[in-house]
């Protein structure tokens, strides 16, 4: 058995891969190594390289097989995983995602320990049929039904496993990288932006982001000299994102910005005079946390998982009503914060959702759950008599992690 490997899977890939999952994996692996463990992710074939390498940041990384389609890849994935899981017989398993939780009866009945992290109620995404929607819940049910332990990214998620399931749950929320502010705007204004003069929102384009109410607002709010910046791409083709992309192509005060990363996503959001995020589902939105660690004034849609983050009732707006929407985006673009006061917002951010303390969080979960399955292997033994409580001494030793 590999004692000390933390087996993890549930999401597309890392790094630089779209997705609120993927940037939690991508921070939390590498610090969970930092921490002394031994982590080994899994990841699927359509979205990175045959030749990806063996090892990113100390994170042993495996390329497992999946079909590239919007329906099976998940589940064809999940399953792969689990399988690779009971020949590698790693410490624990840790699943990200309630749909790739689906495998979780079968990893316990083989005896591995299981840790599942819930990010969202997935089955109300708009995008999903019935079909799809009952998979997801299937996932849930019994992802947190039967996981050794369960983890949650927002308190409203926790409240839900308790009262759903009446299970116990951690609440350890998604983090963000707090960095110093790039000065440059060279790539903003590449994309035909001004600094300080366009609004900003990141996220896929599928329906529950919702940026065509965000468009529709900008347009209707008729905002001279100002651009409203839409980054993402699309996953896979959906009519969603089509209209979307039909609509903003009319109107040179809508930029489409495609995907973006490293130096163009920091100076998209340290020049952006405002971040929304009309979405009418969330988990805890890691652009949200982003956007909150450049200091950027936000609005939100008032969504549960937004308004753990933000309180002001000025700042939120009731999801889908596109005319209060467009009201406060006339409102917070003339209000402008200070130097000092976006200071205020990153320092706080960065204390309440820093991924050292995640990862460390998350650590100690692990330990709890491998040390209390040690001590109840521990007493089991001590049945066998004598002869077997003097070789019970040689497991009573801490975990070995």
């Amino acid at each position: 058995m590999r004692r000390r490997e933390i087996y993890m899977f549930g999401f597309r890939g890392f790094p630089q891969i779209q997705g609120g999952i993927e940037t939690h994996a991508e921070n939390l692996a590498p610090r969970l190594v930092e921490l002394g463990r031994g982590v080994t992710v899994c990841m699927r074939s359509p979205y990175v390289a045959p030749n990806v390498p063996k090892v990113w940041k100390g994170v042993r990384v495996l390329r497992l097989w999946t079909l590239s389609n919007k329906y099976l890849e998940t589940l064809l994935h999940s399953v792969v995983c689990a399988l690779v899981a009971m020949v590698r017989r790693p410490a624990l398993v840790h699943i990200h995602g309630i749909g790739p939780a689906i495998v979780t009866p079968l990893l316990r009945a083989v005896g591995l320990r299981v840790v599942v992290t819930h990010h969202g109620e997935d089955y109300n995404r708009e995008k999903w049929g019935w079909a799809a929607r009952m998979v997801l819940r299937t996932g849930e049910a019994v992802g947190m039904r039967y996981a050794s332990k369960r983890i949650a990214v927002s308190r409203s998620i926790g409240e839900l496993i308790t009262s759903k399931y009446g299970k116990p749950c951690e609440v350890v929320p998604n983090g963000v990288v707090f960095s110093d502010l790039p000065q440059q705007s060279e790539q903003v204004v590449g994309l035909g932006l001004e600094p300080g003069r366009y609004i900003l929102t990141v996220g896929r384009l599928v329906p529950e982001k919702r940026q065509l109410d965000l468009l529709r607002a900008f347009l209707a709010a008729a905002m001279p000299g100002w651009k409203l910046a839409i980054v993402g791409k699309i996953d896979h083709q959906n009519e969603y994102a089509d209209q979307l992309v039909r609509e903003a192509a009319r109107h040179q005060n809508v930029v489409m910005a495609g995907f973006q990363t490293g130096d163009g996503l920091r100076q998209l959001y340290a020049h952006a005079a405002l971040f929304v995020l009309p979405s009418s589902h969330e988990g805890l939105p890691i652009v949200l946390l982003e956007a909150l660690s450049y200091g950027l004034p936000v609005l939100v849609s008032d969504i549960a998982p937004n308004l753990e983050v933000v309180g002001d009732p000025e700042h939120i707006f009731h999801v889908g009503d596109c005319e209060e929407l467009g009201a406060k985006l006339l409102v917070l673009t003339k209000t402008r914060l200070s130097a000092s006061e976006r200071e205020m917002v990153r320092r706080e951010s960065a204390l309440r959702y820093d991924w050292s303390d995640i990862a460390s969080r998350t650590s100690d979960i692990y330990d709890d759950l491998l040390g209390r399955t040690r001590q109840q292997d521990d007493l089991s033994r001590a049945s066998w008599g004598a002869s077997a409580r003097s070789q019970q001494s040689a497991y009573g030793r801490p975990a070995n992690h």
